[in-house]
C-alpha cells in the first residue's frame, strides 16, 4: 500500500485557502483512487516543527557518539521528520506564497529533512520521490508578467527537492487569489477563476495519474 505524505502550510483553514483547497481536491482523489493507501497529514499551521537551532545543525555534520545530551535529542526530532518522508511514496506540499517566499513554517520542516550525506548530497535517500507542490499565489508572477523576477517559490522549491533531494517535482499553480478580495483586481477575477478551476482539474489528474503509476 502507497503512503502519500501531505503537508499544508498555509496559516487559513481550507475555505479560505486556496493552496488547501487543491490539496483536498489532490488528497481526496487519491483516496478515490487508492482507498487501501495510507495519507499522513501535516498541517505545518496548526502543528509546527521546530526551527533549526545550533544543536540541531551541527549534530547533523558529527557522529552520534559524540552528540552532547543536546544534541541528541535536536537531532532525534530531525529524525523524526526525516523517515516520515523517507517512508513516504508520494508528497504533496500545499505552498502559498507570503511575501514572495514560502511559509516560514514550510522553511523550518525542510531545514530539518535537509540533511547531507542522508537525504541531500551524493545519497538523496528520497530521490525519485513524486513530490507535488501546490504553490498558490495572490497574482500572477510567471513568464512575461511584470512581477517575474519576484517568482522565488517555484525557482526556490525546485533547487532544493530537485536539485538536493532528487525527488521528482512538479507544480500546480493557482494564482491571482487575491483578486476576489481586492478591488483593485477585480476585473481579473474571472482569471483568477480559471486559474482556480484549472488548478483543481489538475489536482485531480495528477493525483489519478500518481496512483497508476504507484500501482505499475
Amino acid at each position: 500500500m502507497a503512503t502519500l505524505l501531505h503537508i499544508d502550510s498555509s496559516v487559513f483553514p481550507t475555505g479560505a485557502s486556496s493552496s488547501r483547497a487543491v490539496t483536498d481536491a489532490f488528497r481526496r482523489t487519491w483516496l478515490q483512487e487508492h482507498p487501501e493507501g495510507t495519507v499522513i497529514h501535516r498541517d505545518l499551521a496548526t502543528d509546527p516543527v521546530p526551527h533549526i537551532t545550533a544543536h540541531a545543525h551541527t549534530a547533523g555534520f558529527s557522529d552520534p557518539a559524540t552528540h552532547t545530551p543536546e544534541q541528541a535529542a535536536a537531532f532525534a526530532e530531525r529524525v523524526k521528520l526525516i523517515e516520515e518522508l523517507e517512508r513516504a511514496d508520494a508528497v504533496l506540499i500545499g505552498a502559498p506564497m507570503y511575501n514572495l517566499t514560502i511559509p516560514s513554517t514550510l522553511k523550518a520542516w525542510l531545514d530539518n529533512v535537509v540533511l547531507f550525506g542522508r537525504t541531500a548530497g551524493d545519497t538523496q535517500s528520497v530521490k525519485g520521490t513524486p513530490i507535488t507542490v501546490v504553490a498558490s499565489r495572490g497574482g500572477a508572477y510567471g513568464p512575461g508578467t511584470p512581477r517575474e523576477g519576484y517568482e522565488y517559490v517555484q525557482n526556490y522549491l525546485s533547487a532544493v527537492l530537485a536539485d538536493f533531494l532528487g525527488a521528482d517535482v512538479d507544480f500546480i499553480v493557482p494564482e491571482l487569489t487575491m483578486a476576489p478580495a481586492n478591488p483593485e483586481m477585480a476585473g481579473l477575477i474571472p482569471l483568477f477563476e480559471a486559474s482556480r478551476e484549472r488548478a483543481l482539474d489538475e489536482a485531480a489528474s495528477k493525483a489519478r495519474q500518481l496512483t497508476q503509476r504507484l500501482a505499475a
